[in-house]
């Protein structure tokens, strides 16, 4: 049977708090264990003296019968300097991820400010092309106003396929040219109209 000595949790949900056990490597987490050696709270804070309690006496009994340390058992300890302090290789550590530095090297292109004159270019380059788009918005609108226009009178123009109704439409611009022109009680001159009647 291997003992091991390590960390069971307790407490509620987000504040834990922590008993050290001695118990069987084979049980689970917070199961079944030999003996209660000490309590850690890991809320309180590092120089409170209630964060770690342990009972160091015992602890190296269960180590002298070949008992194991967890790694945070064994840290606590050295900070105790009960046992030897080992030393340990994590190159990895403070490293940031991959992801972190390509996070910041986006916020730093654009925090950092640019050339003035690489900025001037820019936007110098920028009015012009919405210049372009805008004479190029205002020529494709007269192209299809004078289009809609030429199309109307297309449609005007086959709508009158009739000779009456040709005559009626020649009337009417008669009429709107009387309209237009001054009246002959305003130029003092008589005009003869002469209304052509469809034959039969």
């Amino acid at each position: 049977m291997a003992i091991k000595i390590r960390l069971a949790r307790g407490g509620s949900k987000k504040r834990p708090f922590y008993k050290v056990v001695a118990a069987d490597s084979r049980m689970p987490r917070d199961g079944r264990f030999i003996e209660k050696l000490g309590t850690y709270n890991p809320l309180l804070p590092k120089d409170h003296p209630e964060r770690v309690k342990l009972n160091v006496e015992r602890i190296q009994e269960w180590v002298g019968k070949g008992a194991q340390l967890s790694d945070r058992i064994s840290r606590i300890l050295e900070k105790l300097s009960v046992i030897p302090a080992k030393s340990r290789n994590n190159p990895k550590k403070g490293l940031k991820h991959k992801a972190t530095e390509e996070r910041e090297a986006a916020k730093s292109e654009k925090t950092t400010p640019t050339n003035d004159q690489s900025t001037s270019e820019h936007q110098s380059k920028k009015m012009e092309s919405e210049n372009e788009e805008k004479q190029d918005d205002t020529e494709k609108q007269s192209f299809s106003d004078d289009d809609g226009a030429n199309a109307s009178e297309e449609k005007e123009a086959e709508s009158i396929s009739s000779p009456e109704e040709k005559q009626e439409a020649d009337v009417k611009e008669h009429e709107e040219d009387k309209d237009s022109n001054p009246t002959s009680e305003e130029t003092g001159e008589d005009t003869i109209t002469e209304e052509k009647k469809p034959d039969k």
